[in-house]
């Protein structure tokens, strides 16, 4: 079984800008939406994923993740998504010894930047950048899965 733990901040900044190790273009869209369990298709560049997450519980979840053909993943994104397509941009961010990924949407959700950290444990240390600012690890209106009905420009 796959783990996702990561912890999740709004950025407050562009001081990150100056640490960008790599940036790609995504489109992301759901397929299922439920309490319990949510499944993504993903387009970020040359490459597309099919992702399966379970209910959160603190700040980890069950994640499965799949590469699929980009030619499959740009047809679920046009014909069976349910809700809006997510467009953002993710930069891949050095701070400490870890790398965080920052993601700036557009659209319906253009003006949010959230930053997130994947941990091996809910305990491990890790460097909060002077670029992060509140944690909104655990407010759902902040999970992608729900950007998507509730998009940041209607808060």
């Amino acid at each position: 079984m796959a783990l996702e733990i990561e912890r999740k901040y709004l950025v407050i900044n562009d001081k990150w800008r100056d640490d960008v190790l790599s940036k790609a273009v995504m489109k992301q869209g759901y397929l299922c939406n439920l309490p319990n369990a949510s499944v993504r298709v993903r387009v970020a560049e040359n490459e597309a994923r099919l992702t399966i997450k379970g209910r959160t519980k603190g700040i980890s979840r069950n994640e499965y993740e799949y590469a699929i053909p980009i030619q499959d993943a740009e047809a679920l994104l046009e014909n069976q998504v349910s809700g809006a397509v997510i467009d953002k941009v993710r930069y891949q961010v050095q701070c400490g010894d870890h790398t965080w990924e920052l993601d700036v949407f557009h659209g319906a959700n253009q003006g949010l930047v959230v930053a997130e950290v994947e941990l091996s444990s809910e305990e491990e240390a890790f460097l909060i950048p002077a670029w992060a600012g509140e944690e909104v690890s655990m407010d759902s209106r902040y999970y992608n899965a729900n950007l998507v009905s509730h998009p940041f420009c209607n808060w």
